[in-house]
This record gives structure tokens, C-alpha cells and sequence, in this order.
């Protein structure tokens, strides 16, 4: 069977993690409009009776300023050292010529299929410039047309995909979708809420930590820190009354009860650590 390791890349806000959730057909990865949402690999296992894909969804490539950058970047790193093709993801209304030079200075050891997303936002002479520029690259194999967020063209890249997957036996056995415990995903969820109920910079300096997950009789209880820098950042995210911590636990509760599928109690609270993007026994504490 083919089997291999799928490593998508590119700058954020490009559309990875959209197109991981495509691609698995469930959602694995969390989305938002701000850049940077991904902070972690996140593997999807994609196995069907003549192939097995593992699908790494990387954080968006950026220059770092703080530990928590640095982290990031080691991911992308490893994800570039295990790969058996990369896929260079280019948000088609971004500037080429600077993925180009992103693309460059990753020095793929692997071969590569540049994936040129939002195809239903522009016009298809536009994407056929795209092609064009991609093409005579030397780390470009193939450049195929996409939209993850529509779920376009799908097919035709999963058929590029394939026909560069070395064979060989599969590295997971039956049926798992991921490699990284239910756990992760639930303190991905709530974290993805965040993102959507703040501003530009609370996300950012935000992290979450699930302290407790308990599978009872009739549901699931879960308690989880919301850890942020700075004392006035904890009044933002209560909100007055504790009015925005509960919108962001009504809406994560919806999300993991529809991925758990069984009844969730959620308990949120939130926590100072200063400076914590910056501290090494932090950020070993928060997984990263």
C-alpha cells in the first residue's frame, strides 16, 4: 500500500488547518480568522485499504520573538525532517514571490506539490498566473488548485499526493484518526473560542491547560485554566459579571459534546502566569 507523511506548510493564515480538516473529512485542527491560530503538529491519520496518509497540519511559518515562537518553529522543523512530501500551501491572493522565498529557505529534503488555496475567491486566470509562477520552481514537483474551505478540487490533489507516497507497511493500525489524546483536542477547542470572543491580543497571550477530564456515567465532566499574562487580562476574559468566560464555555461545551458525542459539564477559570510565552518550565507545563 502507499503510506507516508504529508507535511503541510506555509505562512499563516494561508489555510492549513482548513485543508487538514478537508482532506480528514473531520475536523481535527482549529480554525479562526486571526493568524497563528496553530500552535501545535497536529497529525491526521488518513487510512484506507490501499493507503495510509499521516497529514501533519505546522504552525505558520514566522520569525520568532519569544519562546513560545521558538517552540512553534521546531515543530515546523521537525515536520520538514520526517516528511515524505511536503505540501507548500500559498493563499492565492498573497504575495508569490514571497512564498517563493519562504518555500527556498525551508531546504525541502523532499519533494514538494505547491497547493494554490482560495480558488473560489479569484478568477481562474488568476490562478492559471499562479500556476505559471509555481511551476518552473525547483522545490515544485506539481501545482495543483484548491479550496479547502469549499472542499474544491480535492480529488485531484489526494491523486498528486498518492503518486508521490512511497509503499510499505502502515505506521498505525486500525481505525484512530490522530495520534495526540482527546485531551489536546478539548483544550484546542476552547482555546479556538478565544479566538473568537477577543480582541487582537488576548489570543495570543492566552493558553488553556484541561486540569481535570473525568468520563462519568452520564457525562463527561471537564476543568480547564485559561492562562493569561497579565492581572487586567483576567477581568477581559471573565467580562463583566463573568458574562464573556461563560460565552466562551457555552460555545466550547457545544463543540466538544458534538466530538465526544455524550453530555459535557465544563468548568472554566482563569490564571496569571507572567510572562509565560517566555518561560521554558511554563510552556513544558502547557504541552509545548
Amino acid at each position: 500500500m502507499k503510506v507516508g507523511f504529508v507535511s503541510i506548510f506555509g505562512k499563516p493564515n494561508a489555510g492549513k488547518s482548513t485543508l487538514l480538516n478537508a482532506l480528514m473529512g473531520e475536523k481535527l485542527a482549529i480554525v479562526s480568522p486571526k493568524v497563528q491560530t496553530t500552535r501545535h503538529r497536529i497529525k491526521g491519520i488518513l487510512t484506507e485499504k490501499d493507503f495510509q496518509i499521516i497529514f501533519s497540519d505546522t504552525p505558520g511559518i514566522i520569525e520568532p520573538r519569544y519562546k513560545l515562537h521558538e517552540k512553534m518553529m521546531q515543530v515546523v522543523k521537525s515536520s520538514l525532517e520526517d516528511a515524505d512530501l511536503a505540501l507548500l500551501l500559498v493563499d492565492v491572493k498573497d504575495d508569490w514571490e514571497e512564498n517563493h522565498l519562504l518555500f527556498e529557505s525551508l531546504k525541502l529534503g523532499s519533494p514538494a506539490i505547491v497547493v494554490l488555496n482560495k480558488a473560489d475567491e479569484v478568477t481562474a486566470a488568476k490562478m492559471q498566473e499562479g500556476v505559471a509562477f509555481f511551476s518552473p520552481k525547483s522545490y515544485c514537483k506539481q501545482v495543483v488548485t484548491v479550496s479547502a474551505l469549499k472542499k474544491q478540487h480535492l480529488a485531484s490533489l489526494m491523486e498528486a499526493i498518492l503518486q508521490r507516497l512511497p509503499e510499505g507497511q502502515p505506521f498505525f493500525e486500525g481505525d484512530d484518526l490522530t495520534d495526540l489524546p482527546v485531551k489536546f483536542f478539548v483544550g484546542e477547542m476552547i482555546r479556538e473560542k478565544i479566538f473568537y470572543c477577543y480582541g487582537d491580543e488576548i489570543p495570543y497571550q492566552t493558553t488553556v491547560l484541561v486540569q481535570e477530564f473525568k468520563e462519568k456515567t452520564t457525562l463527561t465532566k471537564i476543568r480547564a485554566d485559561i492562562i493569561v499574562q497579565r492581572e487586567s487580562q483576567k477581568g477581559i476574559i471573565l467580562g463583566e459579571g463573568g458574562k464573556m468566560i461563560r460565552k466562551v464555555g457555552t460555545e466550547a461545551r457545544k463543540d466538544i459534546e458534538a466530538f465526544l458525542d455524550r453530555q459535557v459539564f465544563l468548568e472554566l477559570f482563569v490564571k496569571v502566569r507572567p510572562k509565560w510565552r517566555d518561560s521554558d518550565i511554563f510552556l513544558k507545563e502547557y504541552g509545548y
